[in-house]
């Protein structure tokens, strides 16, 4: 699963076009012009329509389907992490005219007009995907599965449906996504940051982050300090 880079130009996107699970190497935003599109992902499971953004932090992984009707997308780079994985603009208008001069004019009008969207009622899949994503502890399907009332073969079964892996493989990819947002944001040794992140050691970081991203930690390191 290579790392992506958000592209900058409108993309319009068929009915039905599937976005296979992903990662991207920087945050950034999907502004929906029109159309819609519906997205799963390490910061939820919304539906995006016009005037909606989807935002990501780096390294969060996701997959989408457009609606229907098609969609008309751009995506705009964040000027740094958000805690609003869902939210509308006030006015669509201006982030577009923006986009139009440059993409870090459309970043700096998007942050001023980025709004907290409606949550969705979240069913038992996005609650133990928040539970996943925790950097402390872990969770036992089976205790889990019994105090929702549920048999834990049908949570993973679910979940699967849900999120299109196993829980056992998400909290994995959260566990590799939290350790690249260190390396890219620190100057933690490789150890630490392992050590931080849950991993049993630096060469089990390794191998997972080499697996997922298609880059090693030093690599990765490099490559976002460049310049």
């Amino acid at each position: 699963m290579p790392l992506l880079m958000p592209g900058q130009e409108v993309g319009w996107n068929e009915p039905g076009r599937v976005f296979a699970r992903h990662h991207h190497l920087t945050g950034y935003a999907a502004v929906v012009l029109r159309g819609s599109c519906g997205e799963h992902g390490d910061r939820g499971r919304f539906v995006a329509r016009e005037g909606d953004v989807l935002a990501h932090d780096a390294f969060d992984g996701h997959a989408d389907r457009i609606g229907p009707g098609g969609a008309t997308i751009i995506n705009i780079p964040l000027l740094g992490p958000t805690a609003v994985a869902f939210g509308r603009v006030t006015d669509l208008d201006c982030v577009v005219r923006a986009f139009e001069r440059s993409p870090g004019d459309a970043a700096h009008a998007l942050a001023e007009q980025l709004q907290p969207g409606a949550s969705a009622k979240a069913d038992w899949p996005d609650e133990l995907a928040d539970r996943l994503a925790r950097p402390a502890g872990s969770v036992r399907l089976g205790p889990w599965a019994a105090a929702q009332g549920l048999h834990p073969a049908s949570v993973s079964r679910g979940f699967r449906l849900a999120y299109g892996m196993s829980p056992q493989r998400y909290r994995l990819e959260q566990m590799a996504a939290r350790a690249a947002r260190q390396i890219a944001r620190s100057r933690k040794t490789f150890a630490a940051i392992a050590a931080d992140c849950g991993f049993a050691d630096q060469s089990h970081m390794t191998r997972i982050i080499s697996s997922l991203f298609r880059v090693s930690p030093a690599a990765l390191r490099a490559m976002l300090t460049r310049g």
